[in-house]
C-alpha cells in the first residue's frame, strides 16, 4: 500500500466493518430481526461500492507505480512508451476516483432511502398554473417509470382547462427521497399558455413538495427510568383488599417536545386485586397518556415540513425556471443551466438532479465549488459557478 495516503487509511479503516456487516447479513438471529437485518442490508450495499472504489483506487495506485519503475530502470524504448501511456491514463484517472471515494465518503441522509409523498399545487398564474402543474406531474412520472419506481396517485383536484390544482402522489422504490428531495420549491415556466388567444408570453408557477414517507409514529418509553411504588388498595373487593399491597404507583420522567422540559408524570391503578395486573394496566396508560401528547406534535412537525417546502407559491421564489421560447431550464440554486427542455419535460431530469447532488455533496464536505460534468455547449448546456437563491442553501437539510 502507498504511504502516507489518507484516503486508504481511511477505507483501510472501513474495511473490516465490511467484513463484519457481511457475516452478520448471514446470520439467522439477524434475519429473523427484519428491522436490523433491513438496516444492516442497506448499510452493506453503501459499504460495498466503498469496496469497490478502494479495488479501482488501489489498481490504478500500483499502474502508477509500475510504470514509474518501468520507466526508471528498463531500457527497451518500446516498453518505455508503454509505460507514459499507461502512466499519463492513470495520474489522469487518480483524481477522478479519489473525488468518487469522497463523495461516497459523505454521511449520507438515514431518510434517503426512504419512498416519498409528492404534492404539486398550482400556484400564480391561474388556468396555465393548473396546466403546467399536469406537466410536472407528468415529468416525474416518466422519470419515475426509467428508474423502474412505482408511482400511484392518492389525491387530485382537476385545473377547469386540463392539467391540476393539485395533486398528490406516492413514489416507492429504491432511494427515492434520496433522489427526488432537491424538486421541493417553486417551479416558474414562461410560455404562450395554450388559453392565451393574443398570442402573449405569461409567466406562472406550480409548487412542488416532497416529503420523506413518515415512519410508523411510536412511543418509546425508558421503562428502566420508571420509579415504582406499591400500597394497599382500599374500598370494596374483599379481605385481600387491604392486606396486601396490589395497588401501583409509576412515576415517570417526561421531556415535553413542546417545551422541552421534563416533566413528572404520575398514575396509579388499584383495578385489580393483582399486581402484575395492575403494573401492566399502568403501564399501558403511560403509553397512552405520552401518545396522545406526542401524536400532535408529530403531525404539526410534518405539516410545519410541508409548509417549508412550498413557500407561497409566488413566482419570485423560484427554484427553477422552464422558459418554452428558448428551450431553456435554469436550476437558480446551482447556476445550471441547459437547453433541452423538451427532454427535460419528458421526464429526463437525472442532469439536473446529478448537479444537485453534487453540489450538495460539495457543500457537506465544506467545498465552495460545483464539480462540473464535462464540456458545456450553446446546444446544450451552460454552466456557471453555483449560488444560493431565494434563501436556499447547501447542504440541503
Amino acid at each position: 500500500m502507498p504511504e502516507n495516503n489518507s484516503i486508504l487509511e481511511k477505507l483501510d479503516g472501513l474495511e473490516s466493518r465490511f467484513e463484519e456487516v457481511s457475516t452478520l447479513i448471514t446470520d439467522p438471529d439477524v434475519i429473523a430481526d427484519q428491522s436490523r437485518y433491513v438496516k444492516l442490508t442497506k448499510e452493506w450495499k453503501d459499504l460495498g461500492d466503498i469496496m469497490e472504489a478502494r479495488k479501482d483506487y488501489l489498481a490504478c495506485l500500483n499502474s502508477i507505480k509500475e510504470a514509474k519503475d518501468i520507466l526508471t530502470n528498463e531500457n527497451d524504448a518500446d516498453m518505455k512508451e508503454m509505460a507514459r501511456e499507461e502512466l499519463q491514463e492513470n495520474e489522469t484517472l487518480q483524481p477522478q476516483i479519489e473525488e468518487k471515494i469522497k463523495m461516497l465518503l459523505v454521511p449520507k441522509d438515514p431518510e434517503d432511502a426512504k419512498n416519498v409523498q409528492m404534492e404539486i399545487r398550482a400556484g400564480a398564474g391561474g388556468d396555465e398554473a393548473a396546466l403546467f402543474a399536469g406537466d410536472l406531474f407528468n415529468m416525474y412520472k416518466r422519470y419515475s417509470d426509467t428508474k423502474g419506481w412505482n408511482l400511484s396517485i392518492t389525491d387530485i383536484s382537476e385545473g377547469a382547462v386540463g392539467g391540476y390544482k393539485e395533486i398528490d402522489f406516492v413514489i416507492s422504490g429504491a432511494d427515492v427521497y434520496g433522489t427526488m428531495k432537491y424538486e421541493s420549491g417553486v417551479h416558474r415556466v414562461q410560455r404562450v399558455p395554450s388559453t392565451e388567444s393574443q398570442g402573449r408570453m405569461q409567466t406562472s408557477a406550480a409548487t412542488v413538495a416532497v416529503l420523506p414517507e413518515a415512519d410508523k409514529f411510536e412511543v418509546n418509553i425508558n421503562e428502566g427510568n420508571i420509579k415504582w411504588d406499591t400500597f394497599r388498595s382500599s374500598g370494596a373487593g374483599g379481605q385481600n383488599v387491604n392486606k396486601v399491597e396490589s395497588g401501583v404507583r409509576l412515576r415517570y420522567p417526561w421531556k415535553n417536545p413542546n417545551t422541552g422540559e421534563v416533566e413528572e408524570i404520575l398514575i396509579e391503578c388499584t383495578e385489580t386485586r393483582d399486581q402484575p395486573k395492575n403494573k401492566e394496566r399502568a403501564l399501558s396508560r403511560l403509553y397512552t397518556f405520552i401518545h396522545d401528547r406526542e401524536h400532535q406534535k408529530y403531525v404539526d412537525d410534518i405539516a410545519s415540513r410541508r409548509k417549508s417546502l412550498v413557500s407561497t407559491g409566488d413566482r419570485s421564489a423560484k427554484i427553477r425556471t422552464y422558459n418554452f421560447p428558448q428551450g431553456r431550464v435554469t436550476d437558480h440554486r446551482i447556476g445550471l443551466t441547459l437547453y433541452k427542455l423538451d427532454k427535460i419535460m419528458n421526464g429526463d431530469i437525472q442532469e439536473i438532479i446529478d448537479a444537485c447532488i453534487a453540489a450538495d455533496q460539495a457543500a457537506r464536505r465544506g467545498r465552495t465549488e460545483c464539480p462540473r460534468n464535462g464540456p458545456a455547449g450553446p446546444a446544450s448546456a451552460v454552466r456557471r459557478a453555483p449560488r444560493p437563491a431565494g434563501g436556499f442553501s447547501w447542504p440541503l437539510k
